[in-house]
């Protein structure tokens, strides 16, 4: 009865950060626009899902994330919305796996690499101070560095004509993208899931118990 009580808490919590990652997915300060693609900050409560509630619960959210960002890149289109909407594929059915998995399979892997790499820290009983902004900094960069390898991997000839240069000028841009939004967002999330992290944590196994 008890194990039952601790799965229902688990689902009830889960669903209340796939609320946040929604809420934030649809809000301006959720999906920040730049003028080639959309800077994010929807992995924040991602990460901590994974944190809080395990890998599995950071793989439900972060396909949460990517079908968000999937339904923003169909409605409101940018130059890259190819490479995160299957409706957006000049490709046919190529194109629109490659979108799945960029829009919503890079997503998954926040969530899921996040949970394992904080269970990695609990047992080696690493302090949340450290282990926290860690987690929060590797789950970001999961995010961009999947989300632009895979373009570069699976769309470097249509990222090329969608930026007007030639194809050996993507690894170019793909890095410029890393480093100037990418590693900001992994910051940025450092800090925010150690500030966060620390009171939910202490807040979770009151909840949990």
């Amino acid at each position: 009865m008890k194990e039952k009580k601790r799965d229902t808490r688990w689902m009830v919590c889960v669903a209340l950060m796939a609320a946040i990652v929604i809420v934030l997915a649809n809000t301006p300060l959720g999906m920040i626009q730049l003028p080639v693609i959309k800077a994010t900050t929807v992995h924040i409560p991602v990460i901590l899902g994974a944190v809080l509630l395990g890998p599995l619960a950071g793989g439900i959210l972060g396909g949460v994330f990517g079908i968000c960002s999937l339904i923003s890149n169909t409605m409101a289109p940018t130059l890259l919305s190819f490479a995160f909407s299957p409706f957006m594929s000049t490709t046919g059915l190529p194109g629109v796996l490659k979108a799945l998995w960029i829009s919503v399979g890079c997503r998954i892997l926040i969530g899921v690499v996040s949970g394992w790499l904080w269970k990695l820290f609990e047992k080696v009983h690493l302090n949340q101070t450290i282990a926290l902004p860690i987690t929060g900094f590797v789950g970001a960069m999961v995010n961009t560095v999947t989300v632009m390898g895979s373009i570069y991997l699976l769309f470097a000839q249509q990222y090329a004509q969608a930026q007007n240069v030639g194809v050996t000028a993507v690894w170019g841009l793909i890095m410029g993208t890393i480093t100037a939004s990418g590693i900001p967002e992994a910051i940025a999330s450092a800090v925010l899931v150690l500030a966060l992290g620390k009171v939910l944590l202490r807040f979770m196994k009151k909840v949990m118990i």
